[in-house]
């Protein structure tokens, strides 16, 4: 389909307006909204992902990259709901608790809705508890958690703790990133994932969903 490639090409030179006319066109000829979705916006957005993990695009080309993504999307969505589109998971996501940093966990979050994970953001400054009582409340099999000061990394071990008390821990897998964030402090607070950039986060986040799935 000469269409989800021009969709694809497009997304990824961030050319937003572009890439919304090409997936109503796609639409209007009776492509299913599931193809266009998967063989134009995401695959276009895989592509980005790739080139980012190998610092041959930048933070800016992918939020461009996203942008366009989104456009598309919302031309889809009303048609995706009435297919019934499962998403690849659920995924809640924030900066801790006395963190106000988001640029990292904003393009975490593109990176995960580009992989096609509903991903609820619940911003910066997030306390434990408003993590644990998001997993619950929405049904994510993941919770997120980003800091970029070193004086924020140990409430991601009380994120751990809240988890455990509110007895999820067996359903809820915790993710932790952020610069000053390690592999052994992962181990040592019990988490279950670190990843060093945003891309591996997400490749990470489908791959937890599908194991729990």
């Amino acid at each position: 389909m000469e269409i989800l490639q021009e969709i694809s090409e497009n997304l990824q030179k961030g050319k937003a307006r572009i890439v919304k006319t090409l997936v109503q066109q796609a639409v209007d000829e009776g492509i299913p909204a599931k193809e266009i979705l998967e063989k134009g916006l995401l695959s276009g957005m895989d592509v980005v992902g790739e080139k980012f993990k190998n610092n041959e695009v930048y933070v800016p080309e992918v939020l461009v990259a996203a942008r366009a993504m989104n456009m598309g999307v919302a031309v889809l969505k009303p048609l995706l709901a009435d297919a019934g589109s499962v998403s690849a998971g659920k995924v809640c996501i924030g900066t801790v608790k006395g963190d106000l940093h988001d640029i990292g966990k904003n393009l975490v979050k593109m990176m995960m809705e580009g992989k096609g994970l509903e991903v609820v953001d619940l911003g910066t400054d997030v306390a434990p508890e408003t993590y644990v009582d998001t997993a619950v409340s929405q049904g994510c099999q993941i919770i997120c958690c980003s800091a970029l000061l070193t004086t924020t990394m140990p409430v991601m071990e009380e994120v751990v703790k809240a988890a455990e008390k509110a007895g999820i821990r067996d359903k809820v897998k915790i993710m932790i990133g952020g610069a000053p964030v390690t592999e052994d402090f992962c181990r040592q607070i019990g988490a279950d994932r670190y990843t060093a950039d945003a891309a591996s986060a997400a490749d990470a986040a489908v791959e937890l969903c599908r194991a729990a799935g």
